[in-house]
């Protein structure tokens, strides 16, 4: 083994995929971009963490609800673009070409381009680590795309696009939940 640097080491961590989280003020949609996030459990109990510097963050902590939106490999690049600009002072779902579609229990809506969408309530801020709790009240996913690919942040302006997928359903039979 060689020694690399601790400081660098969430790199080998850097969870699940790119996703987009969309949210709602004054009537005014926004779009930001998220690397992290977390699934807490078997039920729709997920955490992402965002702050002050996010313009989203307010509408997060004052509404309490929100769309998380599963990308593509496809929108990688605007994904990152996304997470590179305000939406303080410009629509993203224009500047980005992106189609907003009502979603059914929350304000903020659902990106049509994306793969999935899962409309949140936020259950719990834990406010010394930004941390967001949320409830998946709905979920949605586009049919019309086959085998998705989905890319993953290594947190150092690289990412990861999935690849092959290998199939140990059989030796985990009994941990999995029913219906998964």
């Amino acid at each position: 083994m060689k020694k690399f640097p601790v400081q660098k080491a969430f790199t080998f961590l850097e969870p699940g995929p790119v996703v987009l989280v969309t949210t709602v003020d004054e009537n005014r949609a926004n779009i930001m971009t998220l690397s992290w996030t977390m699934v807490l459990d078997f039920t729709p109990r997920f955490a992402f963490m965002t702050g002050p510097w996010n313009f989203s963050c307010n509408a997060l902590l004052k509404n309490r609800e929100c769309v998380i939106a599963v990308p593509t490999v496809e929108l990688a690049k605007k994904a990152v673009q996304i997470g590179s600009c305000s939406g303080a002072g410009i629509d993203k779902f224009k500047k980005f070409r992106l189609t907003p579609l009502e979603a059914s229990s929350v304000k903020a809506p659902l990106i049509e381009e994306c793969y999935a969408n899962i409309e949140c309530r936020i259950i719990d801020h834990i406010k010394k680590h930004n941390i967001f709790v949320l409830d998946g009240v709905e979920a949605w996913v586009n049919d019309k795309q086959k085998a998705p690919c989905f890319f993953h942040a290594v947190g150092d302006g690289r990412f990861i696009v999935d690849g092959e997928k290998i199939n140990h359903r059989k030796i985990m039979v009994d941990k999995i939940p029913a219906g998964v």
